[in-house]
Formats: C-alpha cells, structure tokens, sequence
C-alpha cells in the first residue's frame, strides 16, 4: 500500500479516525520505526478526547489560556483571522499517543548507534499511534533481539514513574506511600519494589487497589476505609511514610492534603499527577516542615529543544538520569526481569479498531489499565504521496499549479485562504512537518494529494509554481532546489539565513532569468508592502528624499524557542526585522546605503531590543525601533512617514492618519490589513499574465542583505556600507 494509517484524534468534536497519511519526513537527528505496539496513556490521552468531545463552552472552560489567546488575536487582527486560527485548530487532525515500540527502517545520515533492523522503544509526541514514526535519538532507545515489545511499549509511562521515583529520593529501608494505582501508580510501585523501598498504595477504585495488593505494593488501602491513617501509622511504625508520590489524576486538594497527613517530619511529597496543588499549611505542611517536589515529566531533556530536537546530550557527570538514560533503565529492568508490566495490559486492540479502546476508556464499560494498539508488522509500506482529492479531468491546463511546502499557523491563516480559487489556479500538492497536518491541509483547502517527500513537489511536472513555509533554516535550501526545477517560488521571510545562501540565490536567480527570459518569478512575503495604507502612502508621496521611523513592539520571545536560535530561526533581526527593512525601503523607493544599529545591553544576547539607523541612495533616512522589552497591551507596530511637508502615520495598520497643509485627514479599517492577501493575489496574477516581478529581486535581495549588516554593525560598533 502507497501510505500508512495513523490514528487521529479532531478537536472539534473528538472523533476519532484512522486515516491513510503519507510516511512522515526523515528528520536530520531521528529515526524512522515501524511500530508493533503502542501504549495508549488513559490519563493524558483520555483528557485531551474527553475535552474534545465537550461543547464550545466546555472546551473555553477546559482551556482558559487558549481562550486569552483568542482574544487577544481577536483584538489584535480582527474576526476573520480569529475564525481562521481557531479553525485550524479545531479541524486539524491531531496525532494521539506518546509511547511506542518497534522495528528501525530507516535512519537519518547523522545518526550513530543505531542500525537498521534493531528493535527500539519510543517517547515523545512523534512516538504516535502511526504504523511509521519518525522519532530523534534522544527519544529513542535500542532493544535487545529477544525484548518483549508488548512490555516495551510502556517505556514512557515507565519513565514518568522512575522520574517520580528519582525525585523522592528515598533509601533502602525507607516507606513510600502511592497516592493513585491506575496505570502510572502501578509503575511507581514496580519500580520502588525494585529498588528495595516498602511500598503502600491508595486508591478510590477498589479493583485498582486489590491488583496492586497482588502486584506491586507492601500494603493496598483504598482511600475511604475507615481507620486509614492508623493502618498506615502501624505499616511504618509510627513514623510516617518517608516519601509519598502522587500520581492520582483529580480536581480534589484531597490528594495533597492526604499525602501531608501521612508523611513523616520533613518527608518528601512528589508530585506526578494531575492534581490541585494549593495544600492547607496547617497543620501538617507548616509543622513537619515537608518538602513538596513536582516531577517533570520523563526527566531532564524534556521541553528541550537542543537536546530533544538537535540530539545534544546532557554530560553523565553532570546530569545523571535524562529522559533518554531513565528510558534504557526501565526497558534495562524489564530485560532482566527485575520488573514485570505485563499484567497491566488488560486490552489490546488492533489499529483499524483503535477508536473503540478510547470508547472504553471514556465510558468505562469494564475495567481496564493497560490498553495497548497492535499493528500490522507484514504490510509492505512506500513513501509515495496520498491523493486525496483526485483532479478533475479537462482539457484546459491551469496556468498555476500550486506545491506548498510546509503551511503551519500563517500559511493556513494568511496564505491558503488568500489563493484565487480560479480555474487558473490549481491546488497540486502539499508536504508539511508531519503527516497528520499535511492530510489536515490536503482536505481542508482541496489539494490534490499530500506527501512526506519533496521530490513530489519539486521533481512534479504538473507543479509550476512552490510556496515555501517552512521552519527559517529550511528556506535557502527550498529556494535553490525549486529554482533549479525551473519553479515559479514564493517563500515566507526570511529568505535566507547566511549571507553565503544569499549569494548562491543571487547567483542561481540571475542566471535563470537570463537563460529563461521571463521564468521563473521569486517572491518574498514581505506583505506590509502590499497593504492599503501603503499604496495611499505612496500614491500620496511618490518617491523622494524622506524620514522614516518605523517602530515594533515585538514583545519577549524566551532565549530557548527555534526563533532565537542562530541555526534554526536566525534570530530575530534576520527573521522578522527584514520585514520592516522592505517596507521603508519600498516607502522611499530607494535602497538602503549604510546601516548602523545599537542594542541594549541585555544578560541573554538575544540583541532583540535595537535601533537601526538608515540611509538610502536618494538622500532619506529612516530609524526601525525594535522592542522586546514593552507592554503587550501596547498595539505593536507604529509607523512615521516624513516628506514633502506632509507627514503619514500608520497604528498598526488599522488606521492612517496623513497630515498635510494644516490639515488632517485619515482611513481607519474595520480590522488589521497588513497586506497578505493583495500580495498572494499579485503573486499570482504576475504568473497568469506574464507580467512579470512582484518585488523586484534588488529589494528583496536588499533586505536580506541589510539584515547581515545590521549583525555586522552590533558586533563592530560602526556604521557599515551594503
């Protein structure tokens, strides 16, 4: 079969499907596994359908913070953009699971250590309940030849339980109590009857509390038995329990309140679960003096980019126990036999039947603890694309025919929904960063069919015209592949990261136009240009010797996401600060000469509180003030124009006022007009006309030329000549 299945989970209404998706990308860093069996985490997973299966109100209850968000972009871009963020979300097909084991099939060239053919276990949230998963090393353990996949897939819930575990930091000899015996508390108890330390449970659920009796805990009581603290007083001597671990998952300060109760003096009360943790002080926090630690998840690494994504290692010396390093020791455990999960699997289910396990689970029907999904290991499996809407037969060829390579949050919100739906244009392909969102955007916008691999796009010769929106790093290389296809390209900013892809597309572009007359076009998102107080700005001053000051209230971005990482997003003066370099620059309609930038001193480096002086060739001068340190109530963009007498100001492109001879005149819109759609519709209507540049290939490669000279001024302290 040409695809795999995976299953997915829509926010919308929580239905559950089993859909055909293309065979994700093999990222650098990961390895591609066939998978045999996942674990499905009643917990975690179990939540995120029940929130889905609620209504609109439910799910605004369920997730407060979601809701500011939507507000805030309510405020800040209007009811249309609000409707097309919230959509996408809403209609996407989300990947489920996080806890896997299988086969490698593939590997990325930089990987060592790992083979084709060995047997691994995965975490992580590309650890998904997908026939394939594309999984980075740091997530991915091997296995010896003879593992039971049935026990491994359990690795990541097994890794949760040990970090829980680590974190009490008990001693042989010592007494913990387990506040929770589902799934995860069960583990906990395992792993503690490993190590040496007495063990009590507690549970609600009586069914819970006699497996774990048989199974893995010194001592099983179920909450609401009559005498329980005094039971647990005998069991430790009258001392307490040294350390107590709560993995229950509930609403109730219960839990907490009960795990102070019985701890000793100074104990230690860990946190795994998903419970309130806003404890009464007295009178036992305050007078035993208990220490109360949260775990995070399955242990240092975890929320990490550079160790999750780039592979990079915490050093042994340093850091002990990784997410990664507690993943070999639970599977080490179970290799030796010194742990036995097997018994919690109470249900396994085939792929194709996966939805009903989630039905189960929600409606409790029987009892249950560990569900695993099954997969068939025998299907022959191929990276070729998914059709999903089959075009129409007609004897007309539409003059575009679109490829997207990557269409995350802005290309759905603000590129997708802008393409004429014409019988000119025709919607090819699409290939995002993961399988589920590339069917996701194949069926909500009627592409033709979607892939996980680019020579579909690239290498299709009924494809003419790309749309790269992909992650920063990825531009240049996008660029050069779609030019050299002869491809007509539209790429998201930046166009380029290092001042040395910037030359080979300078060098690649002009020699194509020569060879090709009027092919192929190149075009940068640089939509503020095309927005409607720009052309009244224009259409009122012309060209000319002007003053310019354009200042962005670009709010905090935190020093670990992609954005502001030099490899990754460029940062954010080579990422964002390009925008704002093309619009003053297409403003005057001349290009930049010099540049000379300041940065506030600041303790992270990130040199995203600047000024930025220009001057260009006609004589204008223009300053971009770019702020990371203000108030986000503050609308973010501000713009002065200065010429001729007259002067224009744009708040944030909502409203424009223009100052001329003593009087005042203005435009103010019923929301945010920053340019996208008037910029894909001329994209467009230059390659149906033949008419040729959007943005002529000087400004665009100035932009990204200014934003290298800027870097070259912060480091130097001077002013530098383009």
């Amino acid at each position: 079969m040409p695809y795999m299945k995976e299953l997915t989970n829509k926010l919308r209404n929580g239905s559950l499907s089993v859909v055909d998706l293309p065979i994700p990308v093999l990222l650098p860093g990961a390895v591609l596994v066939k998978n045999y069996y996942s674990l499905i985490s009643s917990g975690t997973e179990g939540s995120t359908v029940k929130t889905a299966r609620k209504g609109l109100i439910g799910k605004a209850q369920e997730r407060p913070q979601q809701v500011k968000q939507v507000i805030d972009t309510l405020k800040a871009q209007g009811v249309v953009q609000t409707y097309r963020a919230v959509m996408k979300k809403l209609e996407a097909y989300s990947p489920l699971g996080y806890s896997c084991a299988g086969e490698v099939i593939d590997l990325a060239p930089d990987v060592n250590g790992f083979h084709i053919g060995e047997l691994v276990a995965c975490g992580g949230l590309t650890a998904c309940h997908a026939e394939i998963v594309c999984v980075p090393v740091n997530l991915c353990v091997k296995l010896q030849p003879e593992a039971d996949l049935k026990q491994a897939a359990y690795n990541t819930v097994g890794s949760i339980a040990m970090q829980g575990v680590r974190q009490a930091d008990l001693r042989l000899g010592e007494t913990c109590a387990i506040i929770g015996l589902g799934l995860l508390g069960q583990l906990t108890a395992l792993l503690l009857k490993a190590s040496g330390i007495r063990s009590l449970g507690i549970d609600i659920d009586q069914s819970m509390v006699e497996i774990a009796g048989e199974h893995c805990v010194d001592l099983a009581l179920n909450r609401g038995a009559a005498g329980i603290e005094n039971q647990i007083l005998d069991f430790t001597d009258g001392l307490g329990c040294d350390g107590v671990i709560i993995t229950a998952a509930s609403e109730s300060s219960d839990p907490i309140n009960f795990a102070g109760a019985i701890a000793r003096k100074r104990g230690t009360i860990v946190v795994v679960g998903a419970v309130p943790t806003g404890f009464d002080r007295e009178p036992y926090y305050y007078k035993k003096e208990l220490q109360v630690k949260m775990s995070c998840s399955y242990g240092p690494g975890r929320y990490d980019p550079s160790y999750e994504e780039k592979g990079i290692d915490y050093p042994p010396g340093y850091v002990r126990w990784t997410e990664k390093r507690n993943m070999q020791a639970f599977e080490e455990l179970i290799y030796r036999k010194k742990i036995d999960v097997s018994y919690l699997t109470t249900h396994t289910f085939k792929l194709d039947e996966a939805p009903a396990a989630y039905d189960l689970l929600l409606k409790k029907t029987e009892p249950f603890i560990g569900i695993l999904i099954e997969y068939n290991v025998s299907k022959q499996l191929d990276r070729s694309k998914v059709v999903v809407n089959p075009p129409h037969t007609s004897r007309l060829t539409p003059h575009v025919s679109i490829g997207f390579i990557g269409a995350g949050s802005y290309a759905q919100s603000h590129l997708l929904p802008n393409i004429p739906k014409t019988k000119d244009v025709r919607l090819g392909g699409v290939m995002t960063s993961t399988s589920a969102s590339s069917r996701s955007v194949a069926d909500r916008f009627g592409f033709e069919f979607c892939t996980a691999d680019e020579k579909d796009i690239l290498e299709n010769q009924n494809i003419n015209t790309v749309f790269i929106a992909t992650r920063h790093d990825s531009h240049a290389e996008y660029v050069l592949k779609a030019l050299k296809a002869g491809k007509h390209v539209f790429v998201e900013k930046p166009l380029c990261l290092m001042p040395e892809e910037l030359q080979e597309i300078e060098s690649v572009y002009s020699s194509l136009v020569t060879s090709h007359a009027s092919l192929p076009l190149l075009m940068v998102g640089y939509n503020r240009r095309f927005s409607p107080f720009a052309k009244m700005i224009k259409d009122e001053f012309g060209n000319g010797t002007m003053s310019m000051i354009y200042r962005i209230n670009a709010g905090a971005i935190p020093p670990d996401s992609w954005i502001q990482d030099r490899e990754a997003g460029g940062g954010r003066i080579i990422g964002e600060v390009c925008h704002f370099v093309d619009f003053l620059t297409f403003v005057t309609g001349s290009l930049p000469v010099s540049v000379y930038a300041t940065v506030m001193n600041s303790s992270d480096n990130l040199n995203d509180t600047l000024n930025i002086s220009l001057t260009y060739a006609n004589g204008s001068i223009g300053t971009i003030s770019y702020f990371a340190n203000g108030d986000k109530s503050l609308p973010k963009e501000w713009v002065e124009i200065y010429a001729h007498g007259s002067t224009a100001i744009i708040h944030d492109f909502k409203r424009l006022l223009m100052h001329a001879q003593g009087k005042k005149k203005g435009k103010k819109l019923l929301s945010q007009n920053k340019g996208q759609e008037t910029e894909v519709r001329l994209f467009i209507e230059s390659i149906v006309k033949g008419s040729g540049e959007t943005i002529p290939f000087a400004e665009i490669y100035s932009a990204s030329l200014v934003t290298f000279k800027i870097m070259e001024s912060i480091r130097s302290g001077q002013r530098v000549l383009m």
